[in-house]
């Protein structure tokens, strides 16, 4: 049987951090540059890391941002970030979207399915916000937001990796990209791949509607549901 590759996106989608990301870069921003509540600004959500970091550096400083500036800001953020996933955890911010845990067990069971992550996260940071949640063993691959400041590209990536991790060729239809904003159907859509928009995490439910993902949820309840899209089980029994 071909193989099934399911691309997961993080933020919002496998969990929802509390905020974690977006004070981490404020403080590291207040702490190189004096800038207050620099992610005030601009909208993190289903952005890249690259992009993120770049627009942070230039609103802070009014200056066109370098690759040595933009990895300067992010390693301040990634010694900031720790502490705020734990803060979120402490007070109950950090949260696990519903049926997320079930399905992830499941799928872990099927024969011919592979996991991974496709995330605008650069890799250290990501497993930084998996790390209370307990998914990163789920995830022995994915696509990053090192790869590119595009996320049709960094799913590609991460599909080039599974393909090398399962030691065969995966098929664009077997790809199914699972996220919660209308820039992972966006960019599912144009990487050619299956799209799944959850309710989850920070866009509006009238915004994923818009998106025209392929598939859309509230949540991830409903196991039998999600087997069914895809395509890892029969349809059920009345439709």
């Amino acid at each position: 049987m071909a193989p099934k590759l399911l691309l997961f996106d993080i933020d919002g989608t496998l969990v929802r951090a509390g905020g974690a990301g977006r004070r981490a870069l404020n403080e590291a921003a207040r702490k190189l540059y004096g800038k207050d509540h620099v992610c005030s600004e601009f909208s993190l959500a289903g952005r890249t890391d690259l992009w993120n970091f770049a627009t942070a550096y230039r609103l802070a400083t009014g200056k066109r941002p370098s690759p040595r500036a933009v990895e300067k800001l992010y390693r301040a953020y990634l010694r900031l970030l720790p502490r705020y996933v734990s803060k979120a955890a402490r007070e109950k911010t950090y949260i696990l979207p519903p049926g997320i845990k079930t399905l992830l067990r499941r799928l872990k069971r099927e024969p011919g399915v592979l996991l991974g992550l496709g995330t605008g996260n650069l890799e250290e940071g990501a497993r930084i916000k998996l790390g209370p949640s307990g998914f990163n063993g789920y995830f022995q691959f994915g696509g990053f937001g090192s790869d590119s400041f595009h996320r049709d590209r960094i799913l590609k990536k991460a599909v080039c990796r599974a393909a090398r991790y399962a030691g065969r060729r995966i098929r664009p239809r077997d790809v199914f990209v699972i996220g919660d904003t209308p820039f992972d159907v966006s960019a599912g859509r144009k990487a050619g791949y299956n799209t799944v928009a959850v309710g989850t995490g920070f866009a509006t439910w009238k915004e994923l509607v818009r998106s025209r993902p392929d598939r859309l949820a509230r949540d991830f309840r409903g196991v039998a549901k999600w087997l069914e899209w895809f395509g890892l089980a029969g349809p059920r029994k009345g439709g």
